[in-house]
């Protein structure tokens, strides 16, 4: 694969694309920026199927390859829920308030509480080349919110004995499942 043509993020997060050009620095990727596209609306079944529809979409859109993620928490006990859902777990219109208190009402009193972030990364090019690398972040579901950092259900996904809330923002970024996918991507980069 040709690492010296730009890439574009699928994103209009520039924290996001920031973090995405950090990562994918010291193998010469450039990104891309100023490009526009329709927004997408992610109708697959799947986090593969989102993160690769994003991409496509930006490449039809821009000529140029293109970097998309879709994240999803699964919780054991909702078989899997809220899955693809996460963003719009209480509704279209949900705030992040909104899908954490859903969860805990879902959950309510059961005891199985495990739960993962998932983050699937995908990359597409003009020329059909399409990859996908994954990230996972293993934790479990606290019975209230806790602590004041971090965003979504941060303040209900537990890592050991703390949640995404309470732990500083640089050790969330070490061990975070967009974190793991992303070096997952650079690994893959790498190695074509």
């Amino acid at each position: 694969m040709d690492l010296s043509q730009p890439v574009v993020v699928a994103s209009q997060n520039p924290d996001k694309i920031a973090e995405i050009e950090s990562v994918l620095a010291d193998l010469g990727v450039q990104i891309s920026k100023g490009h526009e596209w329709p927004e997408v609306e992610e109708t697959e079944d799947t986090l593969v199927g989102n993160a690769l529809l994003k991409a496509r979409t930006v490449v039809g859109h821009t000529g140029l390859p293109a970097i998309a993620d879709d994240t999803g928490l699964e919780v054991d006990a909702l078989s899997g829920a809220p899955g693809v859902h996460t963003a719009r777990y209480a509704g279209p219109d949900a705030r992040y308030e909104d899908n954490v208190a859903k969860l805990l009402q879902e959950l309510g009193e059961e005891t199985n509480r495990n739960a993962r972030f998932r983050t699937v990364v995908a990359m597409v090019t003009p020329d059909g080349y399409e990859l996908t690398v994954e990230g996972v972040l293993e934790g479990s579901i606290a019975h209230e919110r806790r602590g004041v950092g971090g965003f979504g259900y941060d303040p209900v996904f537990l890592v050991g004995d703390a949640t995404l809330a309470e732990v500083d923002i640089a050790a969330k970024q070490e061990i975070s499942h967009r974190a793991r996918a992303l070096r997952a991507l650079h690994n893959a980069l790498s190695n074509t």
